[in-house]
């Protein structure tokens, strides 16, 4: 099957939604949590967690062009400058993903969706506390793509707390950690190791 530019912008919205959010592959699942300056907490799940930097360790995520009905994680992320990243494990799936529903300002989707509130000193963003991988991260900057008005939010690592036994020889193994991929809108995934190569040096790579 073949898609021009054209049929795309043919496709019905949730068709276009579905297949788009597809075409990456496997992206990682996670409940960015967020509170702003009166208290009130949100939680929202999110596949667009991305790697930008090791030093410092700096990550992004791409919200939504906000409206009244949606942005409230980007609004408490500006607002008070800390949020958390959550991995999703296979136990709660279901609850993570209901936190995708358009809920009013007022309501918390840690107890709307049966979630637990986490807090630890001096970091006034919750974590969730079923999640045994999570992060704790500072605002540094939001990027504006023109294109469609979304919103690069980056982050800096404050807080890391992972389980104990996904390390191995140095490196985290995601299948040992349990967490969760997800793709197009609604579909989740299994994570499974399949192979471990060396880091790449030159003058190692074999000959195909």
């Amino acid at each position: 099957m073949t898609y021009t530019k054209e049929d795309i912008e043919k496709l019905d919205r949730i068709a276009r939604l579905k297949i788009i959010n597809s075409v990456t592959g496997i992206k990682p699942a996670n409940l960015i949590g967020t509170i702003n300056s009166q208290g009130q907490t949100n939680l929202a799940i999110f596949s667009s967690v991305v790697h930008l930097g090791s030093n410092p360790a700096l990550l992004g995520i791409i919200c939504r062009p906000q409206t009244a009905e949606v942005g409230h994680t980007y609004r408490n992320i500006k607002e008070t400058k800390v949020y958390t990243i959550n991995h999703i494990h296979p136990e709660f799936i279901k609850n993570a993903h209901y936190t995708s529903a358009k809920f009013d300002a007022a309501i918390s989707e840690f107890k709307r969706c049966n979630l637990s509130e986490e807090h630890i000193p001096n970091f006034k963003a919750p974590f969730v506390k079923e999640s045994t991988f999570k992060i704790g991260m500072r605002f540094k900057e939001a990027l504006n793509i023109e294109q469609n008005g979304t919103i690069l939010v980056i982050g800096e690592i404050e807080h890391l707390v992972l389980p104990d036994n996904c390390f191995v020889d140095d490196d985290i193994d995601l299948e040992l950690s349990n967490s969760v991929g997800i793709s197009g809108l609604n579909s989740y995934y299994a994570l499974r190791k399949i192979k471990k190569h060396p880091f790449v040096r030159v003058h190692e790579v074999p000959k195909f």
